[in-house]
């Protein structure tokens, strides 16, 4: 009974392990803006356009997350247009007060509300795995009932 429980327990814990989100650096300075991804550059910005956006959240660990995300700027940290330039092609970020950097769009942010299925698929995993766990817990749970450990 003690075995079954180990095995069920390891299986619980291995599956937290691989459901949960990495805890690595990222491997490139970016923002998103209404669902794109936008890969910072060291290109400075003159030309400045109509305030777009700002950052919603910010972290420095990788995951998924939602909104204007940035892995590089603080909570609150302003995107612009740039002058003659399709901000689907590219952005300014206000880096520092009056200084504004490029960051050009790298298609499709994983975490944006385009691409929601990841987490739902997470969630249906992590139920799946729970019902498993408690299913076999009840099984060798009853299964052992009555028996006693005779040397």
């Amino acid at each position: 009974m003690r075995k079954s429980y180990i095995c069920a327990l390891i299986l619980l814990l291995g599956s937290f392990f691989i459901l949960s989100p990495a805890m690595a650096s990222w491997a490139y300075q970016f923002v998103v803006w209404d669902g794109d991804v936008y890969i910072i550059t060291e290109e400075n910005v003159e030309k400045i356009g109509k305030e777009i956006g700002h950052v919603t959240k910010y972290s420095d660990r990788e995951g998924t997350y939602s909104g204007n995300f940035s892995n590089t700027f603080p909570k609150g940290t302003k995107y612009y247009e740039i002058v003659e330039v399709d901000p689907e092609e590219a952005i300014a970020v206000e880096s520092e007060v009056g200084i504004y950097v490029k960051a050009n769009s790298d298609g499709e942010y994983a975490g944006s509300k385009k691409n929601n299925w990841n987490t739902i698929y997470v969630f249906i995993g992590g139920g799946v795995l729970l019902v498993l766990f408690i299913a076999i817990a009840i099984t060798y749970g009853h299964g052992m009932k009555g028996k006693t450990n005779r040397g």
